[in-house]
């Protein structure tokens, strides 16, 4: 993997943990409501039954690459852990049965209609673990992966990155991820590059 000079940082630091990264997840960055990523239902600031925060990119995988043990203790014991956890570049409003249908799954395209969601176009199949989300999230979905390998120096596999490549431009940044990425810049201080400029994407080596 090659880290790209003109995008790769440092952790974020104003975020220490999940639970500050939680509340400032609903009271500020959706205090207004919003959309869930993989099925676009709409929610309102005061009503979010059934919804969670969903970690595009797993935290599994990066308790597994910082070799940190399991979830509880690296929160425990590894401070790059809780920022990684924390950063809201990483997190999405979901359904939490899609989300735990997604489980740490990684994204991929399935052939045929394995729909497990009759209102929600988000297919599965476990025993491969792979999940193919709807169209309309896949270039955001592919920009957080990117962004999440840029910052903290994480692995997406050569297969799995060129398939988001792609993704990531059949579909551009909407008004929406714009300003998500501004007002994510106000709380924790840094910027998702790729929604900036997306041909930065043709930079990454994996």
């Amino acid at each position: 993997m090659l880290l790209l000079s003109a995008v790769a940082g440092c952790d974020q630091t104003q975020i220490l943990d999940y639970e500050q990264a939680r509340i400032l997840f609903w009271e500020e960055l959706y205090s207004n409501g919003g959309k869930t990523l993989y099925c676009g239902d709409s929610f309102n600031s005061r009503y979010r039954q059934g919804l969670n925060i969903e970690h595009i990119f797993p935290m599994s995988w990066v308790t597994r690459e910082l070799k940190c043990g399991k979830r509880k203790q690296c929160r425990a014991n590894s401070e790059r852990f809780n920022r990684i956890e924390a950063d809201l570049h990483n997190l999405y409003p979901s359904r939490q049965e899609v989300n735990d249908a997604r489980s740490s799954f990684r994204f991929g395209l399935l052939v045929g209609e394995r729909t497990s969601f009759s209102d929600c176009d988000f297919e599965v199949d476990r025993r491969r673990r792979v999940v193919e989300p709807r169209p309309a999230s896949r270039g955001e979905i592919a920009r957080a992966m990117f962004y999440m390998q840029q910052e903290y120096g994480l692995t997406i596999f050569r297969k799995h990155g060129e398939m988001l490549k792609t993704w990531h431009f059949r579909d551009a940044p909407s008004k929406h991820e714009k300003w998500r990425n501004d007002r994510i810049e106000q709380l924790q201080g840094n910027r998702n590059h790729f929604v900036d400029d997306p041909d930065l994407v043709n930079l990454i080596d994996f």
